[in-house]
């Protein structure tokens, strides 16, 4: 997924390459140097407003593909217990 970043200044003078644009992921749209809006194909609006019923549906999410994630191993110890 690709993540474009436009001015609404860029938006006005070319709307049509801010819609072809929408295919390989969102457009970030700025105003004034800051990011303000967001421009979406309705393939993925739909599939970020469609409720979702159990962890699995949504870790099947081919964007979450793209996010790195390794978490720390658990490291478990045993103390003996204190009755004092």
């Amino acid at each position: 997924m690709t993540i474009t970043m436009l001015s609404s200044q860029e938006l006005d003078q070319d709307l049509a390459h801010a819609k072809s644009v929408t295919k390989h992921g969102p457009v970030i749209i700025t105003d004034g140097g800051k990011p303000a809006y967001v421009l979406l194909s309705i393939e993925n609006y739909q599939r970020l407003t469609r409720q979702r019923h159990n962890i699995a549906e949504s870790l099947g999410t081919p964007q979450l593909a793209d996010i790195e994630f390794e978490p720390q191993r658990a490291v478990i110890t045993t103390r003996p217990a204190d009755f004092s």
